[in-house]
């Protein structure tokens, strides 16, 4: 048991790492190169929307199958549409609090700058949640070498979408006049929440094995939603001169997070 719980915090720390270093960029640079962050983003979000269905969405209702009474399409569909519900709603309030600030115009930069980091913050939350449900169901899996190149799978692809999450933080940051060096250490730290996530996710998963169908759908739905709401509308800013740029991102990135969980899984 302590083995899925701990093999979910080791991939999050790795996971926390690529954020890192995408918050690290700022060491190097103070603006974004918007054409860089267009392509990062998208696949970023290309990734999220294969890493839903391959790695999460797939085997809830493999899952639900085999072990629910309840048919696997209502397990899938409830689970799925709740996580989406659950980000919206938590969006919505950090939204809410964005606004209060805004409406304070003392210290209106700092405000900005606090409801950045609570947003990528919160982005965060189902992708840690999302790896360590995956080692969870480890604990049930008939299979567990193919369960295990699964999760680790759909931890890389997370992985790869952190790098510019993380600079998405820290490159603002350093625009709005802090040191690179805090505008560093609050990117990063904007990661912590995945080591965190992943835990409980796993914890859940392992002692409560009926409800890893729910919880698998019920990541899927989340990271969609914010892929979908947030990610692709971001990477679609600015490109005028170039309206397939973030695109090609998109699909590269689920062309990629495809292939591995296909080729490798």
């Amino acid at each position: 048991m302590i083995n899925y719980i701990s093999a979910a915090l080791i991939a999050t720390l790795g996971t926390w790492f690529v954020t890192a270093l995408g918050a690290a960029t700022v060491l190097f640079f103070k603006k974004t190169n918007q054409k860089a962050m267009n392509l990062m983003l998208g696949f970023a979000a290309g990734v999220m929307i294969a890493a839903s269905f391959w790695s999460l969405l797939e085997p809830a209702i493999e899952k639900a199958e085999a072990y629910l009474e309840t048919p696997a399409w209502i397990v899938a569909t409830s689970g799925f549409l709740m996580g989406a519900v659950f980000m919206w709603a938590s969006d919505r309030i950090v939204s809410h609090e964005r606004l209060q600030f805004s409406k304070n115009k003392q210290g209106s930069a700092t405000n900005r700058i606090i409801m950045l980091v609570l947003s990528i913050t919160l982005h965060n939350i189902p992708e840690g949640l999302a790896v360590g449900v995956a080692f969870g169901a480890l604990a049930g899996s008939e299979n567990s070498a193919e369960s295990l190149a699964s999760a680790i799978i759909l931890a890389v692809g997370i992985g790869l979408q952190n790098f510019p999450e993380g600079a998405a933080v820290s490159l603002p940051l350093r625009r709005e006049g802090y040191s690179r060096k805090k505008a560093f250490l609050i990117g990063q730290a904007s990661g912590i929440v995945e080591p965190i996530a992943a835990v409980i996710g796993a914890a859940m998963a392992v002692k409560i094995q009926l409800i890893l169908p729910f919880a698998l759908a019920f990541a899927a739905g989340a990271m969609i939603l914010v892929a979908v709401h947030e990610l692709i509308p971001e990477c679609q800013k600015n490109q005028s001169a170039h309206p397939y740029f973030a695109t090609t991102g998109i699909l590269s990135g689920f062309a990629t997070m495809m292939l591995l969980d296909v080729a490798l899984g």
